[in-house]
């Protein structure tokens, strides 16, 4: 049985962390900005993990517990506020939206 060296898991985080920012940055729709800081905090899931598995450690598991439960509760809160404001100003377009006033 092949081990898998830490350096990979690693190189597939930072590729994953770095779509997710770029999608941040570039993306216009707010559903799609969301989508994209759960791919970031999926890939600091995956650094946590490659080295509590590497250094028979639990605590990066705690960590990535945490970091779900708050990728949890975000997803909760954001998609609330993205249901309130299309209600309201009926976009999804994130320049369109400057405003926290209704």
């Amino acid at each position: 049985m092949s081990v898998v060296p830490i350096s990979y898991y690693l190189v597939l985080s930072v590729i994953l962390f770095g779509m997710g920012a770029v999608a941040v940055v570039f993306k216009r729709n707010i559903i799609t900005i969301f989508m994209a800081i759960e791919l970031m905090l999926n890939a600091v899931n995956l650094a946590f993990v490659a080295f509590a598995r590497a250094w028979n450690q639990l605590d990066g598991l705690v960590f990535v517990f945490f970091v779900i439960v708050v990728a949890a509760a975000e997803a909760a809160v954001g998609l609330a506020i993205v249901i309130t404001i299309v209600q309201n100003r009926q976009t999804l377009n994130v320049e369109r939206v400057n405003l926290l006033k209704l």
